[in-house]
């Protein structure tokens, strides 16, 4: 009941700023409107963005007639997401390509607009320039106007009893218009002047008041959701441990989840190998089908084959007959040419022999033939 209570104030509060809104975008008018996505800097870090909208989200320029002032304003849905018052003092930065940056000293942050172009970055900084110098000049405009009011007053309070004199000589208003010098019609519409620039002060306090007013009404209901919020602090303390609780007990099912699922995916991989085994192995036996079919036609060619082995089988074993017989002939054939050869080798002896006697008697024939012819000579 408190969460709700407080979110039906967070509503109410959204609400108001709403209409607060509305009311002063119809006092304002919108002088340039562009789309982009808005950021802005981390408080806590100064350095890291953080994304005020989930997308492009609609900028603009509004211009106060009432107050003489430029604001940048961005609405995401219900959240208002910039409202910033532009400074004479503000520097609108490049930071890349598509990317702004600007400093708001009021609201204590920085805002960062990425835009989808270069161009509407150009525009957007070109608008921005345009807008500080406008109001730079209206700051001094006010400045001065303000010094001439002070001007004007101190010199109404000097001049006022001889104003108050003349009429009271010259008579009614209308005749001191012809009776009095220029200095007092001067003094006149000076103070005509200061009455007007009175009564746009005074419009301008009213509206401060009402502001005022709403800005206490709302510090009161913030001040209530405080006192509210406080009292139910043990009670968001106990959601926070039950809930932390709860995100142990999510984070240990998380943990079982994943490592189901590390084993599941390690399961996948094995049957994803079963899977190429079985089809390795099915490639496999269609080869051994393949070669058992050959097998098969070749088993049909058995029995010719036995016929054909058992006939050669029959010429092996005559040819082993006729190669014995062939044996004991070549073991004869043997023996004959041992017995040939020692014949030869006999004759060669008795050759030898033979030759030698015939050596010897061609010698004695020589001999001979020598004595012959010696006794030729000698006769």
């Amino acid at each position: 009941m408190c969460s709700s209570g407080f979110k039906a104030f967070q509503s109410k509060i959204v609400l108001s700023v709403l209409l607060r809104l509305v009311c002063i975008c119809k006092r304002e008018q919108p002088i340039y409107t562009t789309r982009a996505h808005v950021f802005q800097i981390d408080r806590t870090t100064k350095k890291n963005w953080v994304p005020a909208s989930k997308q492009a989200v609609t900028v603009s320029y509004f211009y106060d007639s009432t107050r003489n002032s430029y604001r940048i304003i961005s609405v995401d849905g219900s959240k208002v997401i910039i409202n910033s018052t532009i400074t004479p003092n503000m520097m609108f930065t490049k930071t890349s390509q598509k990317f702004g940056q600007w400093a708001d000293s009021r609201a204590n942050t920085v805002f960062g607009l990425g835009f989808s172009s270069e161009q509407q970055l150009a525009k957007f900084a070109e608008k921005f320039q345009e807008v500080k110098e406008a109001a730079k000049t209206a700051r001094d405009k006010s400045q001065e106007k303000v010094e001439l009011l002070s001007n004007h007053s101190q010199e109404s309070g000097r001049e006022t009893p001889t104003g108050n004199q003349a009429s009271s000589i010259n008579g009614t208003d209308d005749e001191k218009i012809f009776h009095v010098g220029p200095e007092t019609v001067l003094l006149k519409n000076e103070n005509d002047l200061l009455k007007s620039a009175v009564e746009q002060s005074n419009s301008n306090a009213k509206n401060l008041e009402t502001e005022l007013q709403t800005l206490r009404e709302n510090n009161a209901r913030l001040v209530d959701a405080l006192q509210e919020s406080s009292a139910n602090v043990e009670s968001w303390k106990k959601q926070l441990s039950a809930s932390k609780e709860e995100s142990d007990t999510l984070r240990a099912k998380i943990a079982d989840l994943e490592v189901q699922c590390n084993e599941a995916s390690q399961e996948k991989q094995r049957n994803a190998q079963l899977g190429v085994r079985v089809q390795e192995l099915e490639a496999e036996l269609n080869d051994k089908e393949q070669e058992l079919e050959n097998l098969r036609k070749q088993a049909e060619t058995i029995p010719i084959l036995m016929a054909e082995c058992e006939s050669v089988t029959s010429k092996l074993q005559s040819a082993e007959i006729k190669n014995r017989e062939l044996e004991g002939r070549i073991d004869v054939l043997h023996l004959d040419v041992d017995e040939s050869r020692q014949k030869q080798g006999n004759i060669k002896g008795e050759l030898k022999k033979f030759m030698d006697v015939l050596d010897v008697k061609l010698d004695e024939l020589h001999e001979f033939r020598r004595g012959l012819s010696r006794l030729g000579a000698d006769n």
